[in-house]
C-alpha cells in the first residue's frame, strides 16, 4: 500500500468515524451509504454474471472505484455466493440465471422453516435445533440424513464458506490498498425478533405466534441474544474501526403496534445492542421501512455510538429533531429520485439537506438504506459533486483516526458455545499425556468455528 493510499484511507476513515461520533469534521462523507447496489449494476454486467462470476463482480467494483474516485466508503463483499448455496442446496434465495432471468436481482424466498412445536428445542438447545430441524428443511442436500451425499454436503458447505470469507477479505484488502477505500461496515447482527420473523417462522407464523404463544416468542428472543452476539463479535473488526451492521425489518410500521414493539421487539434488541456497544463497537442500524413511531428508543443509548439509516418512507428531518442529538443519520434522497429524477433535482435535494438536517454535522447523505440498482449514473455524479460543494463545514478541522483499544474487551460469559464440550472429549480420550490446555484449546477453537457456521444459516 503506497503512502498516498494510506493517507487517503486514514483521512476517509477518520472523517467517517468523526461523523458517527457527532464530532466536528471538515465536511460530509461522500457516498457513505452502507449498501451501494448501484455499484453492481453500473458496470453493465448482468445480475447472473455479477452473481456467478467472481471476476465480473470484482471488475464491477474496480470500475466503480476508478470512475468515482470521490467516493469515500465502499462495501466490497460478496453477499449471495452461488457455490456456497449450491453446495448445500440452500432454498432461501432465488438467484439470477439459476432460478430467475439473468437480468433479475436475487430474491429472498420466505417460508415457515421452523414449526410451532420447535420453540422448546430452540430455547433449550439452538445447535440441536439447527442440526435436527432447521437445516434439513432449508437445505435439500441434507434431506436424506446420514447419507453419503449429506456428509459430503456438510464438507462442501464448510469449505465454501471459508472460500467466500477469503474472497471477501481479499476484495476488501484490494479496495483498501489500491483505492484507499474503507468499508462502511464489518460483520452484522439482526434483532432477535427478526431472526424469528424472517428466516425461522416467517411473517405469517410470527404474527400468529405473538397472539397464540407469546411466552414462547419472548423466551426464544432471549435465547437468541447470546448466539446473535457471538456471531457478530466473531466477525467484527478487532480494532473497532468499522461499525457492525444491524439491518432491522419487522420493527417498522405496520408490522407491529407500538405496544407489540415494546413487548416483543425492543427488549431483546436493546440487550443485544448493549452487548455490542459494551464490547467497544459502533453500530450502523438500517431502520428499514417507517420507524417513526419507534425510533425514539435510540435515545436510550450513549451519544455518538450509532448511525441510523433512514429509509424512504420516513422523514429524515423529523428523525433529526427526535433522535439526531444522539445518533448520526444517513439517507435523505428517495430512491425514486436516483432512478427517475434529474441531476438538478439531486443537487437541489443535497443542498437542502446540507442546509437543514446536516447543518450541524451528524449526517451522511444517501439513499434509503442503499443506492438503488436503477440509479442513473448522471444522478449519482450530481449527488457526489453536490456533497463536495455544499457539504463543507470548516477546512481548518482535520479529523483524527480513533485510536485502537489498548486493552481487550473480554467476551461476555455465555456467548461462545460448543456442541461437544471438552469434558466429553477428554473422557473419550481417557486423558491426555501432555499439556491438556494445548489440546483443549485446539478442540474448542474448531468447535466454536463450527458452531458459528451453524448459526450463520439461521440469520
Amino acid at each position: 500500500m503506497s503512502q498516498e493510499m494510506q493517507r487517503l484511507f486514514d483521512e476517509r476513515l477518520a472523517r467517517y468515524q468523526a461523523t458517527i461520533a457527532r464530532e466536528p469534521t471538515d465536511r460530509m462523507v461522500v457516498a457513505g451509504t452502507g449498501s451501494n447496489y448501484f455499484t453492481e449494476a453500473y458496470a453493465g454486467y448482468s445480475f447472473e454474471e455479477i452473481t456467478y462470476r467472481d471476476d465480473k463482480w470484482l471488475a464491477a467494483f474496480t470500475k466503480f472505484a476508478e470512475d468515482f474516485p470521490e467516493v469515500e466508503l465502499l462495501r466490497a463483499s460478496v453477499r449471495q455466493w452461488p457455490p456456497l448455496f449450491d453446495a448445500v442446496g440452500y432454498k432461501l434465495y432465488k438467484l439470477p440465471g439459476r432460478d430467475l432471468p439473468p437480468d433479475t436481482p436475487f430474491q429472498y424466498f420466505e417460508g415457515e422453516w421452523m414449526k410451532p412445536e420447535d420453540y422448546d428445542l430452540l430455547i433449550r438447545d439452538m445447535g440441536q435445533f439447527l442440526m435436527e430441524r432447521f437445516l434439513p428443511r432449508v437445505m435439500s442436500e441434507f434431506a436424506e440424513r446420514g447419507s453419503t451425499r449429506s456428509y459430503l454436503a456438510f464438507l462442501k458447505g464448510g469449505l465454501a464458506m471459508a472460500m467466500r470469507d477469503h474472497l471477501n477479505g481479499r476484495y476488501g484488502e484490494l479496495m483498501r490498498t489500491r483505492y484507499g477505500l474503507p468499508p462502511p461496515v464489518q460483520s452484522s447482527a439482526w434483532a432477535p425478533f427478526d431472526a424469528l420473523a424472517d428466516k425461522l417462522r416467517g411473517l405469517q407464523g410470527i404474527m400468529i405466534d405473538i397472539h397464540e404463544r407469546p411466552d414462547k416468542v419472548l423466551a426464544a428472543c432471549e435465547a437468541i441474544i447470546p448466539d446473535m452476539a457471538n456471531s457478530a463479535l466473531a466477525a467484527a473488526d478487532p480494532l473497532r474501526r468499522y461499525p457492525v451492521l444491524m439491518p432491522l425489518h419487522r420493527g417498522c410500521h405496520p408490522f407491529l403496534s407500538p405496544r407489540q414493539f415494546d413487548t416483543f421487539y425492543w427488549p431483546s434488541l436493546k440487550k443485544l445492542t448493549n452487548i455490542l456497544l459494551d464490547a467497544g463497537h459502533t453500530l450502523r442500524v438500517y431502520l428499514e421501512g417507517d420507524w417513526t413511531s419507534n425510533w425514539h428508543h435510540y435515545n436510550e443509548f450513549p451519544k455518538g455510538k450509532i448511525i441510523c439509516d433512514i429509509d424512504n418512507k420516513a422523514d429524515i428531518a423529523r428523525a433529526k429533531r427526535e433522535i439526531g442529538d444522539t445518533v448520526c443519520l444517513a439517507g435523505g434522497i428517495p430512491d425514486s429520485m436516483f432512478i427517475l429524477g434529474k441531476p438538478d433535482q439531486i443537487r437541489a435535494r443535497v443542498k437542502e439537506l446540507c442546509e437543514t438536517v446536516g447543518k450541524d454535522g451528524g449526517l451522511i447523505i444517501g439513499g434509503g438504506c442503499a443506492i438503488p440498482y436503477g440509479a442513473k449514473p448522471e444522478n449519482f455524479r450530481a449527488y457526489t459533486a453536490a456533497i463536495l460543494e455544499y457539504g463543507r463545514y470548516s477546512d481548518t478541522i482535520k479529523p483524527k483516526l480513533k485510536p485502537a483499544p489498548q486493552v481487550g474487551f473480554p467476551t461476555p460469559k455465555g456467548l461462545e458455545k460448543v456442541m461437544t464440550p471438552w469434558e466429553v472429549v477428554l473422557k473419550d480420550l481417557g486423558g491426555v499425556m501432555g499439556d491438556e490446555a494445548l489440546v483443549r484449546d485446539s478442540w474448542e477453537m474448531m468447535e466454536k468455528i463450527a458452531y458459528r457456521w451453524l448459526l450463520s444459516w439461521a440469520w
